[in-house]
């Protein structure tokens, strides 16, 4: 796998510019997700976090979730920056996607803004969208980074990038 990084053109970002330790930033746009034709997310209200060689993990409201969907799963991971994470599994039309979604708790004081807020992987669901286009998965099943036309790598998570 590549690590050279890809130059960013005119509105794009690149992954090898974002910080370490992460960066949590306010998002000004619209985040939904799909779920077949239903509407699970719909959402101006997200943060996302930024970290080097990950495409943006976007964090949203519960409020803005419907949320009788969602069971509380009974897994947890721990993240060096933001503390210990919980899981929800999705329960649709008689179907069970475990861990769709992870929250925080109990953030690190850095992350406290995103307590409770909700992060989905893309490849889960039906369809996300970051202001009306539809993302792509972050590949590998562990960071859940949703990759945009102005966001640039090489990405971290797919086979052969681990030690990045």
């Amino acid at each position: 796998m590549n690590k050279k990084r890809i130059k960013p053109g005119p509105g794009q970002e690149s992954v090898w510019d974002y910080p370490r330790p992460p960066k949590l930033e306010k998002f000004a746009g619209h985040i939904r997700i799909m779920i077949g034709d239903d509407i699970l997310v719909d959402t101006n209200g997200a943060y996302r976090v930024l970290e080097t060689s990950h495409p943006p993990v976007y964090y949203l409201p519960p409020e803005d979730i419907i949320m009788n969907l969602l069971a509380p799963n009974s897994g947890s991971s721990f993240c060096e920056f933001k503390g210990r994470a919980a899981y929800y599994d999705l329960q649709w039309e008689g179907k069970n996607v475990p861990q769709v979604a992870w929250y925080y708790p109990s953030p690190s004081q850095a992350f406290l803004p995103i307590k409770g807020y909700l992060a989905f992987y893309a490849h889960k669901v039906s369809a996300c969208y970051v202001n009306d286009e539809q993302v792509q998965a972050q590949e590998g099943d562990f960071y859940g980074g949703w990759i945009t036309s102005w966001i640039v790598g090489p990405f971290k998570g797919a086979q052969g990038t681990w030690g990045w």
